[in-house]
């Protein structure tokens, strides 16, 4: 799995002029799922990414976690993450296909739930406009099975 994180004051995604989920500080993780991810790289995953310290303590320093600052997560399924860029026009057969690949969605989503946070979504396979004022800027790279 794949996830691009994005520390964040607010977030939000609509989908055909409906907003479907919002936060205000935490995490924008766009989620992307392999042909090869597991149920284990689900929950590997959203222990890594509920427990990374990267908000600010009162000294300035990243050392503070998601449950520290009362965060919560807005997360949104990006099959790009797994884009074949060889070529002008990016494939996509790297990506998991919807049938296994949603399930490990919601998968990594209840795990998070399952840590005690407030988790908003997007809509499996929806095209979706995602809003973000991001903090920082911090964005990281998670990745299981490396």
């Amino acid at each position: 799995m794949r996830a691009v994180v994005t520390r964040v004051k607010e977030a939000s995604v609509t989908i055909e002029g409906q907003k479907t989920g919002a936060i205000g500080v935490g995490f924008l993780v766009l989620l992307g799922v392999g042909p090869q991810d597991t149920e284990q790289d689900a929950i590997r995953l959203a222990d890594r990414i509920c427990g990374a310290r990267v908000f600010e303590d009162e000294a300035g320093k990243m050392n503070l976690s998601l449950a520290q600052v009362g965060g919560a997560l807005l997360v949104v399924s990006q099959f790009t993450l797994y884009a074949d860029l060889k070529s002008r026009r990016p494939g996509f057969s790297g990506a998991a296909k919807p049938e296994l690949a949603e399930p490990l969605y919601e998968r990594f989503m209840a795990e998070c739930r399952s840590r005690g946070f407030t988790v908003e979504h997007g809509e499996f396979g929806a095209t979706m406009a995602v809003a973000s004022v991001n903090d920082g800027p911090v964005t990281l790279l998670f990745e299981t099975g490396v």
